[in-house]
Parts: structure tokens; C-alpha cells; sequence
């Protein structure tokens, strides 16, 4: 019998958590109503920490305003439980302590007997840390995942929580960001969105974005023309480009439509500017897992420099729709697909089957738990599909 579970939500945000927390509490309360549940505040370092909020009657009474709202009701942090020294830096763990067996004993002293970890790749690859040594060293616990990551860069998963509403989100910050490409003559407008390895939410925001383009009408008799409202160009880390051919070609383009407006993933031009980087003896600046931090390297503003004097932009803009994408509640697909999971997420719970929730792609797209030691991050976006290279055919833009 199920006595206690834990929730904790860990990484960054993405439009998923706080209804995926609500759909945890609200399956828990119709199948299993005498099972208590906490939640560890800012994800793994309230576990290391013992710092943790009650769902209270009153909590499970009115668990579906969750669904209403982005960000997560009980933070996020970025944690790794095998980085000693970044945890030893923290003050999360003293010098000599372990981190994993300290949130292993954090979870027997506080008796929970299921623990539910709702984040992205680095998330479930540290709860597959912890539940591995939880199996070892004979811990009686279940930890079951949940896949969060707007970039939907999970291996085996399919659909990751979040990506669609994040992807939806973008297509609408772009509308609004876009307008500005008649603020000025020869506008370049860069819109920047998040992916550090994965262009799936770059690419399916800008689809989104461009199905309504095309669904629009549009008055260029007085200047409201589809073209200069259109993407001329969409970069991805998959998609491999010559940086001197797509500035000729944006350069005429420029001539002919007045403005050029961009959609880049984050991370399509990461290695080229590292490179710069450590060539002009600069340091590097990286996180806690290694990654190397996007908002210090700014890879739009790169680009915009890049480009600009090739094209001879008279304006420049880079914007980012990462923030306000990531935190948006869920639409109603991601609402269906959080229900989906939240449920066989507390199903395999009370069955004492651990594994994080997903459709599998090894295994016929199946809705099911997928073993820890079988997801992995840095999935990448399949740039030969049809809907992709017809986006970069359309806007005239070359495929590799």
C-alpha cells in the first residue's frame, strides 16, 4: 500500500508543470484518497534540504485551478545529485557527504514510499541516478517520471509535456515582435527561441506561425503584405547552412522585400561561437550539467552581427520568446496529454512500477513506463521531414 508520495518539479520551466502537479493530485485524491502527498519546493534541492509543502484537503479540493495557470506552484532548480562540487558550492551537501544517499535518506526520513519527478532529460537522468542507487542499496521506493521539456528532446518520448504549448506560444509571440519589421527601413528582426541541441520547437513554432501567415489576408495596396510579415529564413542545430550563401541570399531578399525576419534556435550557432571563444582565449561559461550558458554566449546577437552588415540592415532587433513561452499555462492538447499521464504515472505508482511516463518510439509509439535506464537527452529534430522542408521550400531557403 501507497502511504506517501512526493512530487518535485526540476529544470527549467516549461507549460506543463503546474497542471501536471494538479493531475498528480487529483488521480491520487480519486484512486487512492488516504495517500498523503508532499511536494519538495524547488525540486531536488528541497529534497536535499527536507523542504517540502503539504497537500492539504483544501489543496486536493481545488487542484484543478492548477490546470489554469504556467510555472510551477512548487519551483524548479537546476540540480544535479552527482555534481558533488557544484552541490558542495550551494551548500546543498556538506564536504564528504554524498548527495544521493542524503536524498535517499531525506526520502525514508520523511516516509514517502513514491516519489514523482516531472522535469526534462537532466531531471529524469538524475532520478534514474537515484533510483538506481534506491535499488541498490535496497531503498524501498518507486520513483516515476514525468517527461517535461518544451524542446522535446527526450529519448524514447515522442511528445514531451509542455512542446506544444511552448511552440503555440512562440508562433504567437512572433505575430506581435514581427509587426515591428516597418518601424524602420531595412529591418532585421531576429526572434530567437529555446533549443539548445533540438530545433523541434523552433520548427514547429515557426509552422504554427506561418499557418497562419497563410491563413490571413492581407492589404499590400497599403503596405499590410504577407511577405514582409512572412519567416525568410529558419535556422536549427541539425540543419547545417553556409553562413556566406545565406547572407547573399537574405541580402536580395532585403532588396526586394525591405525587411528580413529571422527564427533561430538558440543553439544552431553555439559551436561556431564557442570556437570564437576559446580562439580568442575567452572562458566559456557553463551550468552546473556542462552546458554552456545560452544567455551569457547570446547566440541571437551573433547572428544579428553576422548578418546585418552583409545585408546592410538600417535596424536590428533580437528577441527572445523563451520566458514567455515556458511559462504559459497548457492548451488543450498538452492538457489531454498531461490527463493521459498523470494518470498511468499514479497507476504504475500504486503498482509499484517505476519509469518515466511516455509514448515510446522503440515500441510502436505505445503510452506506457519507460525504464530510467533507457531515456537520454539530446533527441534530434528529424530536419527530412516533409512539413519542414516544405516550410524551407516556401520561403525559398535551401535544404540540406
Amino acid at each position: 500500500m501507497v502511504k506517501k508520495v512526493a512530487l518535485l518539479t526540476a529544470g527549467g520551466f516549461a507549460p506543463c508543470l503546474s497542471s501536471a502537479v494538479g493531475g498528480l493530485i487529483q488521480r491520487y485524491t480519486a484512486l487512492s484518497p488516504s495517500t498523503e502527498i508532499i511536494a519538495y519546493k524547488h525540486g531536488y534541492q528541497g529534497l536535499l534540504t527536507g523542504t517540502y509543502l503539504t497537500v492539504t484537503p483544501a489543496v486536493r479540493e481545488k487542484a484543478h485551478l492548477l490546470h489554469q495557470y504556467g510555472g510551477s506552484p512548487i519551483g524548479n532548480s537546476r540540480v544535479k545529485l552527482t555534481n558533488t562540487e557544484n552541490l558542495i558550492k550551494r551548500g546543498l551537501i556538506a564536504e564528504g557527504e554524498e548527495a544521493l544517499r542524503k536524498a535517499a535518506d531525506q526520502l525514508v526520513t520523511d516516509g514517502v514510499d513514491v516519489l514523482h519527478t516531472i522535469g526534462g532529460d537532466d531531471t529524469n537522468t538524475t532520478a534514474a541516478d537515484l533510483a538506481a542507487f534506491l535499488a541498490k542499496n535496497e531503498y524501498p521506493l518507486t520513483v516515476v517520471g514525468l517527461p517535461k521539456t518544451i524542446d522535446n528532446d527526450i529519448i524514447p518520448i515522442k511528445q514531451s509535456l509542455g512542446a506544444d504549448t511552448a511552440a503555440e506560444m512562440a508562433a504567437g509571440f512572433a505575430k506581435n515582435v514581427l509587426a515591428e519589421h516597418n518601424s524602420a527601413t531595412r529591418h532585421l528582426i531576429v526572434h530567437e527561441v529555446m533549443g539548445r541541441h533540438c530545433g523541434w520547437l523552433t520548427a514547429a513554432a515557426a509552422r504554427k506561425y506561418r499557418d497562419w501567415v497563410k491563413d490571413s489576408q492581407w492589404l499590400p495596396e497599403i503596405g499590410l503584405s504577407q511577405e514582409t510579415w512572412d519567416i525568410h529564413a529558419v535556422y536549427v542545430p541539425e540543419d547545417d547552412f553556409d553562413l556566406d550563401q545565406e547572407a547573399d541570399r537574405l541580402d536580395r531578399l532585403m532588396d526586394k522585400v525591405g525587411n528580413i525576419n529571422i527564427f533561430l534556435s538558440e543553439g544552431a550557432g553555439v559551436e561556431r561561437i564557442v570556437t570564437e571563444m576559446e580562439e580568442a582565449g575567452e572562458s566559456v561559461p557553463r551550468d552546473a550539467f556542462g552546458h554552456v550558458q545560452l544567455d551569457k554566449v547570446n547566440p541571437g546577437s551573433w547572428f544579428a552581427r553576422e548578418f546585418s552588415h552583409r545585408i546592410g540592415a538600417e535596424k536590428v532587433m533580437v528577441q527572445k520568446s523563451g520566458y514567455y513561452s515556458r511559462s504559459a499555462p497548457a492548451n488543450e492538447y498538452d492538457l489531454k496529454l498531461i490527463k493521459s499521464m498523470t494518470d498511468m504515472a499514479v497507476d504504475c505508482a500504486l503498482e509499484g512500477k517505476p519509469g518515466v511516463i511516455g509514448h515510446d518510439e522503440e515500441n510502436g509509439d505505445q503510452l506506457t513506463s519507460i525504464a530510467f535506464d533507457r531515456i537520454a537527452g539530446g533527441k534530434h529534430f528529424d530536419v527530412t521531414l516533409d512539413w519542414f522542408t516544405g516550410l524551407k521550400e516556401e520561403i525559398g531557403q535551401s535544404t540540406t
